[in-house]
């Protein structure tokens, strides 16, 4: 079990996952984790669900559409502690880990993959 933990590889062989969101961003960075892991995994979509400001091809096209793609772009990175856009494959790693049998003791918990924005807090006004 130690050695799971050292690599970012762990069986999964006989896990069967579906991942919604499957066409774009998250949901197939999820799939493609979840099966180069060994699980076998089905893909559902509809019309990338806001996700949340993650950077993937929905949201990079809403950017591109403002007036000022660049300046549009960069806003939401300037309001991250982490000074960027949370990547989808960040948002599937997130996911495949409670998926994991690394994960059997974990249980009822909201993991925030926010670039820090859940642990903000605001200034009061003076």
């Amino acid at each position: 079990m130690g050695g799971h933990l050292m690599n970012d590889s762990w069986e999964s062989e006989g896990l069967a996952a579906i991942v919604t969101g499957g066409a774009s961003g998250i949901g197939p960075a999820t799939a493609a984790l979840l099966a180069e892991r060994g699980a076998r995994v089905a893909c559902l979509d509809l019309t990338c669900v806001d996700p949340g400001t993650v950077d993937t091809p929905w949201v990079g096209r809403l950017l591109e559409a403002a007036s000022g793609p660049s300046a549009e772009r960069r806003a939401p990175e300037a309001r991250r502690p982490t000074g960027r856009l949370v990547t989808a494959q960040e948002v599937a790693a997130a996911i495949a880990y409670p998926a994991s049998p690394l994960a059997g003791a974990t249980t009822g918990t909201d993991l925030a993959v926010d670039g820090g924005m859940s642990g903000l807090r605001i200034r009061p006004r003076n």
